[in-house]
């Protein structure tokens, strides 16, 4: 890597895409989504939202690549449950951010030429929040913060995803670091499982995230057989409740047989919206 070395970057979740999909939504950005290994998805932006390195032409004014991929990284790892890490890379650094729910993200950089320019501690949580091996895996990392004269900043980022191949990442082909945006993108798109994510307002972002509830643990309960089923003894039981709450002037009574009502009766409501809802829209191209 050197002065006129291509930005790009990279982001890498350790979760499966539907699980990603929705957060990644919210992002509000044009990206490409595919799986890359055994638990883990990563998505590559469609466009370029950063600034480039110091001494090229820009055609706006906007963020460093590392300060862009440091926010898009804490804000899906906010939303979820799983670590999310950004790899990133211009004509001048290389390195890492990894997020992990409301922890302070860690981070570490490599200059161009591969000089360290992080703290080692960085390594060591960083194998800690992944649930590296603390020994093997601890060792390899360290290794990428020592001098090597052989090994410029691409192969650093190499070696980091090497050691994360041992925890079932695998990259699409193509996805190299020191790509830039532009082939990265393209290589992604070649990819069987690939899917676009792009923002289209917000009906479209709560429509995801309805569908992402419905296929969690608690979707048979919000539509479907079982939902319906469920708004109807909710119905029957509450009709009853209140009229007896009525003939023993009981407030609570009532209350209760209306609030079983009202929800028996958005249980339905919400099934049937959703049965005669829009299966689903088409995201455009990235």
């Amino acid at each position: 890597m050197n002065a006129t070395s291509p930005v790009g970057a990279l982001l890498l979740c350790r979760a499966e895409p539907e699980t990603v999909r929705p957060v990644a939504h919210l992002l509000r950005e044009r990206m490409l989504l595919a799986p890359a290994g055994d638990g883990w998805s990563v998505l590559v932006p469609g466009g370029k939202p950063w600034r480039d390195p110091p001494g090229r032409q820009s055609g706006e004014v906007t963020d460093p690549v590392d300060r862009v991929l440091g926010g898009w990284a804490t804000a899906l790892a906010v939303g979820s449950t799983w670590p999310v890490l950004a790899l990133w890379w211009d004509g001048d650094r290389a390195g890492y951010t990894l997020a992990a729910g409301f922890r302070r993200p860690v981070g570490y950089v490599w200059l161009a030429d591969g000089t360290p320019a992080g703290e080692d501690e960085a390594m060591r949580t960083f194998a800690e929040r992944l649930g590296l091996d603390p020994v093997l895996d601890v060792q390899a990392l360290e290794a990428l913060t020592r001098p090597d004269p052989e090994a410029d900043a691409r192969a650093r980022l190499r070696g980091l995803l090497a050691v994360l191949t041992r925890v079932g990442l695998t990259l699409p082909a193509g996805l190299d670091p020191g790509e830039s945006s532009a082939a990265l993108a393209a290589a992604a798109g070649t990819g069987p499982a690939v899917e676009r994510v792009a923002w289209a307002g917000w009906r479209d972002a709560v429509r995801v995230e309805l569908e992402a509830v419905e296929n969690s643990r608690i979707g048979p309960w919000l539509r479907g057989p079982r939902a319906r089923a469920l708004a109807g003894v909710q119905l029957a039981a509450g009709l009853p409740l209140a009229l007896w709450g009525v003939g023993r002037h009981s407030g609570g009574w009532v209350f209760a047989g209306a609030l079983l009502m009202v929800h028996g009766a958005l249980g339905l409501a919400y099934d049937r919206i959703r049965d005669d809802g829009p299966r689903g829209a088409s995201d455009g191209p990235v």
